[in-house]
């Protein structure tokens, strides 16, 4: 082989890798936004809506639905947050409001984003964000603690089998996730 045809070689073999690594970083950067679509299309992972919707479903006030709150901090956000009841009954098709709490716990400002999630799975798109605190990033000025909204409704067409709907936030640092 001569020393012009290694070069070609070579120069097809790194445009080739080139191509590989710059497909598989595209790939990876698109995988949460396709994974979010994926979710969104088909309610797996317990998401729920991500945007205002209106309904107008009269309220089911012979069906009562527990509904309950937990909230997490992912390991690296330095926030406290939590809602301020652990559960409410509600009437599905009626609208109820509740409030979650966050505080920076650092004297920086920070920006931080609340991930929801609808257990059982099949209750998801039956649980309807009006106004929500995790429509978009919330920026904390240092050491402020703020109250965020919630606007709901349980969609009347809830499956009978379901008496309880568990609603989880997961609050990140947006400034952490970002630098990952």
């Amino acid at each position: 082989m001569s020393s012009e045809q290694k070069n070609n070689a070579n120069r097809n073999l790194v445009l080739s890798l080139l191509v590989v690594v710059v497909g598989a970083f595209g790939f990876g950067y698109l995988l949460v936004p396709l994974y979010d679509v994926f979710c969104e299309i088909t309610g797996f992972g317990g998401r729920t809506n991500t945007e205002a919707v209106a309904v107008t479903e009269a309220p089911d006030l012979d069906r009562e639905i527990r509904v309950e709150f937990v909230t997490t901090v992912n390991s690296y956000a330095p926030f406290e947050f939590a809602a301020d009841a652990d559960s409410m009954t509600v009437h599905p098709g009626q609208m109820y409001f509740a409030t979650f709490t966050a505080k920076n716990m650092t004297g920086e400002d920070k920006v931080a984003m609340a991930v929801p999630s609808v257990a059982p799975i099949g209750a998801a798109e039956h649980f309807v964000k009006i106004e929500c605190f995790c429509f978009n990033s919330q920026s904390f000025a240092a050491s402020e603690e703020r109250a965020m909204p919630l606007q709901f409704i349980v969609d009347p067409d809830l499956p009978d089998y379901v008496d309880t709907i568990t609603l989880q936030y997961t609050f990140f640092d947006t400034a952490r996730v970002a630098s990952n």
